[in-house]
């Protein structure tokens, strides 16, 4: 994703998010809840490349609920979350119903499903530098966004369920989506500008890759090898296996999520079926990315290219 921000923005000093210098500021009286900075408005705009009739939309979509802590919440970014949720997958199921004129309903699902599921939005709004406008008083937010960065680099288009970004960044994405289908009264070609350019390259049928786990089961079907992923234990000791004719071949841990435990095992025992017989590691095989980790987090620009 080739995403740097205008040139205006992207030189612009960054070692601290502008939300934090916004929470932290040590002159506020109690009880004050700080607006956005008009700078800032005008750099997410220039993000965008949309500019708003209403710019308080603007700071309404990058307001977390706990934003307002310790004090009474105000409006947060869940009303236009839930707009340009709608809009999102309106217009991606028309972009690849055009494009793709013979392809059947399941290839075109897994298609729209990729370009607007929780990471393609979420590497968005890291590559685009979006995270760094987020307002938010979550004690652990910044540390989860900088480990997703960090794996993220090691897969160029989608890790194909082995990442768990945090929920918020694709959040955002689609919140001032939203802001913009609302502020351009609903015009969907606006919409879709603003998003096809944010979202580029978009994922086609030729940079789709395949889930960890069908690809196992597809891979023992035709290998007539049995498979069983046992996750009976994930309770207890946070760890999935994958059993190939009775026998333990892969494993993963992960605490947070059942399902990326499953898929990380998944990945491993097919990794290491294909490698006993000689054959490539699966389509989520990781890259590397030369960019250092700490400017991609602190700038908000990547290339994949």
């Amino acid at each position: 994703m080739d995403g740097a921000p205008p040139a205006d923005h992207a030189d612009e000093p960054s070692t601290t998010p502008h939300a934090a210098r916004e929470q932290h500021g040590q002159d506020a009286p109690p009880g004050f809840v700080p607006r956005m900075r008009p700078e800032d408005v005008a750099a997410v705009e220039a993000v965008l490349g949309y500019e708003f009739s209403d710019k308080s939309l603007v700071e309404q979509a990058l307001t977390h609920g706990s934003f307002y802590y310790p004090y009474r919440p105000g409006e947060t970014y869940e009303r236009l979350e839930y707009l340009g949720d709608g809009v999102l997958t309106c217009l991606m199921s028309r972009e690849v119903f055009r494009t793709y004129r013979t392809l059947p309903p399941g290839p075109l699902t897994r298609l729209r499903a990729a370009n607007v599921d929780k990471e393609k939005l979420s590497r968005v709004a890291v590559v685009r530098g979006l995270h760094r406008f987020l307002r938010h008083k979550a004690p652990q937010l910044d540390g989860q966004i900088h480990v997703f960065i960090e794996e993220m680099c090691k897969y160029p288009v989608h890790s194909n369920g082995l990442l768990d970004p945090p929920k918020v960044l694709s959040d955002i994405v689609e919140s001032l989506i939203g802001a913009i289908y609302f502020d351009s009264n609903f015009n969907q070609e606006e919409v879709w500008r603003v998003f096809r350019n944010l979202a580029d390259p978009l994922i086609s049928l030729e940079t789709l890759g395949k889930h960890p786990v069908s690809e196992l089961f597809e891979f023992c079907q035709k290998t007539r090898r049995g498979v069983k992923i046992v996750k009976d234990e994930w309770d207890k000791n946070l760890k999935v296996e994958v059993l190939i004719d009775g026998e333990l071949v892969g494993s993963a841990t992960y605490a947070q999520k059942k399902e990326i435990a499953q898929n990380r095992a998944a990945k491993a025992a097919l990794d290491k079926l294909k490698e006993t017989l000689g054959q490539p590691q699966t389509e989520s095989a990781s890259v590397e990315v030369s960019q250092p980790l700490d400017e991609l987090y602190l700038s908000g620009t990547a290339n994949f290219h």
